[in-house]
């Protein structure tokens, strides 16, 4: 049996104990450049795209106006409701005066938005489990950036583990956050497309 086998043998006595032996082991192993999540129990590790990046970075240069840089986190790892959700999000923003776990991991409790930039081989997690798992923990506002559709989907008003409200914005249309928490109005005219 091999250390991930173990570990993930470990997942049926302790979630969290799981999560975090998993995570301890990828962080050993896992080339620079890439991002490592587990969804629903499974490991994806992708590569650092300059697109991915470029709208990554876009989205948090338009949060740093309005909000600290200590609010405002890039690929930190997240636990979320659901089997074994270890996200480690393109963007989040965490509520004013959230603090972390004595673990030291932030709460998804304390998370008022995230935004997602599609890549090709995990674009299901993005509009599926985690879209599943963002509305579970109430995520007031979820947004998919998607540079092969050339627009954005905007989820919000989380209820009942699902989002009641879903937008869709083309690439090159503002992006009206106002009347929700985050209160910002987002471009996406220098989004780049794949």
């Amino acid at each position: 049996m091999t250390v991930l086998e173990d570990r993930i043998e470990m997942a049926e006595e302790s979630e969290e104990l799981t999560l975090d032996a998993l995570f301890e082991s990828l962080e050993r192993t896992t080339p620079e450049g890439y991002k490592v999540e587990i969804v629903e129990g499974a490991i994806f590790m992708t590569p650092q795209r300059d697109t991915h990046w470029e709208i990554i970075l876009d989205i948090v240069e338009q949060l740093r106006t309005k909000f600290p840089r200590k609010r405002v986190k890039s690929d930190v790892r997240i636990d979320y409701p659901g089997h074994l959700n270890g996200f480690c999000s393109d963007v989040t923003l965490v509520a004013e005066g959230a603090e972390k776990t004595p673990g030291g991991l932030w709460r998804c409790g304390d998370v008022e938005f995230v935004a997602e930039v599609i890549s090709k081989g995990t674009a299901h997690n993005d509009y599926g489990p985690k879209r599943t798992a963002y509305a579970a923990a109430e995520v007031p506002v979820y947004l998919i950036a998607d540079p092969y559709q050339r627009r954005c989907h905007i989820y919000t008003d989380p209820k009942d583990g699902d989002y009641a409200v879903s937008t869709r914005v083309d690439f090159g249309t503002d992006i009206d956050l106002t009347g929700t928490v985050i209160d910002l109005v987002l471009t996406t005219g220098d989004f780049p497309h794949d």
